[in-house]
């Protein structure tokens, strides 16, 4: 990990990585780079969600990382995950992030806040990599105003009827397993008035609508959910009534982890592409890498991964001491999003022409980073997020 190869196998000892979590870093690198690797360039031209990676991945433990064994999980903590998501998203932040949405999104949802019966019919299935799990919060009128969502749900005999849209949904047209926030209090304030709902694929009155034509991640299945007088039963609502935004808001601080450890993947690869290049690429009878220009950017990026890293791991680890991580997740979310942006930017400049074109993966490292910037919260969001935590009590 860590400015990659510049140090034989990153960043373990500064970190204090045990044994086993090398040997977790080395399987899930050893996963990308022999299953992922080879079809980055066909998946992303066809747009086409990767379903048996997502199986091998499964198979891996690698879609169970976060939860317990009893569950199907891999009994793992928020340090482990954070490696496998850097190490997929390394090669191809397409699998990242899919991996990433479907553990800490719609299965730790369900494992949060749902009961024990709620946790062994959903959360064992979506943890052993059987079924593939979407989370619908975004709502084309809302963004970053999440509590303004305006899909219904409206209490009958045995149940509720939703109603609705959901936008920018990962998995919306091939998941299995969906978490659904819904208005259950039209009458109550913003932020106290949703609840959150689990709904099986094929149920009645949920369809998947319009699957999005993206600049990047474009393996990643991101598609519109459709809910038109949905029928859910009663034992599909997940924790209290009325708390689903208080929930979508504990889920999201171990969100941004995941799309802390995406941005770090992706500049991560885009350091160790345009590095390689540098050292091979020739002008005017030496490698590039011998022009200080071309040091100096390497220089900037290796030490902006440094950092990023640095703070995504003390998320992941603060994560797994204590659960509160609000403020820390934001601070990596922010660090890494705009790391990778830059390092993949500086990756396309060093690659010069070549990196224009899709023979090289420079742009797409480039397509691929700017998601990291505004999924789970902008930059900008994540500014404010950090300002209100320092600012407590002041």
């Amino acid at each position: 990990m860590a400015t990659a190869e510049l140090v034989a196998e990153g960043s373990g000892i500064e970190f204090g990585l045990s044994d086993e979590q090398l040997a977790i870093r080395r399987l899930a690198r050893d996963f990308a780079e022999r299953e992922v690797d080879p079809l980055v360039d066909e998946i992303d031209e066809a747009q086409r969600f990767p379903r048996e990676l997502m199986a091998k991945a499964g198979e891996l433990g690698f879609l169970g990382v976060i939860f317990p064994e009893e569950y199907g999980g891999s009994g793992l903590g928020y340090v482990e995950y954070v490696l496998v998501v850097t190490e997929l998203s390394r090669v191809d932040p397409s699998v990242g992030i899919s991996v990433a949405a479907h553990n800490s999104l719609c299965t730790n949802h369900i494992y949060k806040f749902g009961n024990d019966a709620q946790r062994r019919r959903w959360v064992t299935p979506l943890a052993r990599g059987e079924k593939i799990g979407a989370w619908g919060l975004t709502e084309p009128g809302s963004g970053s105003d999440a509590a303004a969502a305006r899909t219904s749900a409206r209490k009958v005999d045995g149940g509720w009827v939703l109603n609705g849209s959901k936008a920018f949904c990962t998995h919306g047209s091939v998941g299995d397993t969906f978490v659904i926030m819904a208005v259950s209090e039209p009458e109550a304030r913003k932020g106290h008035n949703l609840s959150a709902f689990v709904i099986d694929r094929g149920t009645p009155g949920l369809r998947a609508g319009k699957k999005e034509n993206k600049l990047g991640i474009r393996a990643s299945d991101t598609a519109e959910v459709i809910l038109e007088d949905c029928f859910v039963p009663e034992d599909q609502l997940l924790g209290e009534r009325a708390d689903g935004f208080r929930q979508a808001m504990a889920i999201l601080d171990g969100g941004r982890i995941s799309i802390a450890a995406l941005g770090l993947g992706t500049a991560i690869g885009a350091f160790e592409t345009a590095l390689a290049y540098a050292k091979e690429r020739e002008q005017f009878d030496q490698p590039i890498a011998r022009f200080q220009a071309i040091q100096f950017a390497l220089a900037e990026m290796a030490t902006r991964i440094a950092a990023a890293e640095a703070l995504t791991m003390a998320a992941a680890s603060e994560m797994d001491r204590t659960g509160k991580v609000t403020l820390k997740a934001s601070e990596a979310k922010l660090m890494t999003g705009e790391a990778a942006v830059f390092c993949s930017e500086r990756g396309v400049q060093i690659h010069g022409g070549y990196g224009f074109i899709k023979d090289y993966r420079a742009e797409k490292f480039y397509r691929d980073s700017k998601i990291c910037t505004i999924g789970e919260g902008t930059s900008e969001v994540q500014r404010l997020v950090i300002a209100r935590q320092m600012l407590k009590g002041a």
